[in-house]
């Protein structure tokens, strides 16, 4: 059973589970994310990557107002960070897209948002261009930091030494020990997230949405629709779990029930998740030459382009625009 091992990780987590504590944590969160369209068109802008990006609304389904009155609490904390909405009811929501269940009567619309309709092959662009311009990609085991009077100079990888200036520990919810080598002790949980991928479907929604209740996202991609929520913990060793990819079926199902889908991929990824909620991002005390970046549990993806910047910034010594001290390694010291 994982319950014994997971339950100090657990018992930290649910500790934050107040209301100022979620602003807290909110705040922190949107300082990577609040821009995040902007940051990811600045990144990929010129790279061969911008053609997986697509500015579009994002929106908010509910069964009815009154559903979503209640969640008022969560909408305080967004208007409070600057995110304005529209509020679409009945036929009004019918006219703006008409291919979910007529039980959906309700949706908050926010513009200027996006999405990327292929993660895999963004990123891959991005890389090729990095390589493109005298970087290189270099594929390895990391077992360890080289130091050097104190300074971290590099890293073990497949049992080579490779030197560097800075090392950044940016591998997700496997940081964790690597991060413990330096004295950082992240109460670092995976949250093991579901994804259901329908191939060529018959029609797809005009935006992404969060399905409120059923508390999973639909997103447009290139060739399929995307289904993606569900939290379960359990660890990194087990194999996926089949229930949650047959709540997924039933939730689009209930949502739109007249879609078809020709195929379908099932794959679970490894969430990292600290107690507290927020990244870490930023140099390690004591380790010169150590940075942090990891712990962005479901927002990694939206949150990268701000990370890396603020990590670059850091490194070279350059003042960032932001206050980072609610990202710092330190309060895990």
């Amino acid at each position: 059973p994982y319950l014994p091992r997971l339950a100090p990780w657990m018992l930290r987590y649910m500790s934050h589970a107040r209301a100022g504590e979620t602003r807290r944590i909110a705040a922190a969160l949107a300082g990577v994310v609040a821009d995040s369209l902007a940051d990811h068109q600045a990144l990929a802008t010129g790279t061969g990557a911008e053609k997986w990006l697509v500015p579009s609304d994002y929106l908010y389904l509910y069964k009815n107002r009154a559903a979503f009155e209640a969640d008022a609490f969560g909408w305080a904390i967004r208007h409070d960070h600057g995110f304005r909405w529209d509020e679409l009811e009945g036929m009004a929501f019918r006219s703006y897209d008409p291919v979910f269940s007529p039980d959906l009567g309700f949706a908050v619309r926010m513009g200027g948002h996006g999405h990327i309709t292929d993660p895999g092959r963004y990123v891959k662009d991005l890389a090729r261009h990095v390589v493109a311009n005298g970087g290189q990609l270099l594929k390895g085991e990391v077992t360890d930091l080289v130091r050097e009077n104190g300074r971290v100079t590099g890293v073990r990888a497949s049992g080579t030494n490779i030197d560097a200036d800075a090392v950044v520990i940016a591998t997700g919810v496997w940081s964790k020990p690597l991060a413990r080598k330096l004295g950082i002790k992240v109460p670092l949980e995976t949250e093991r997230g579901y994804h259901l991928e329908l191939i060529e479907p018959s029609f797809m929604p005009r935006a992404p949405v969060m399905h409120a209740a059923g508390k999973f996202v639909i997103t447009p991609m290139d060739g399929r629709l995307r289904l993606a929520g569900i939290v379960e913990f359990g660890g990194l060793a087990p194999p996926p779990s089949k229930a949650p990819f047959a709540l997924l079926r039933r939730n689009i199902r209930a949502a739109m029930p007249r879609l078809t889908w020709k195929d379908e991929v099932e794959w679970m990824g490894h969430r990292p998740a600290p107690s507290d909620s927020i990244p870490v991002i930023g140099e390690v005390p004591g380790a010169d030459g150590a940075f942090l970046g990891f712990g962005h549990h479901h927002i990694g993806l939206t949150a990268g382009p701000k990370t890396g910047r603020i990590l670059a910034q850091m490194i070279v010594g350059t003042k960032t625009n932001l206050d980072v001290s609610a990202y710092s390694p330190a309060r895990f010291l």
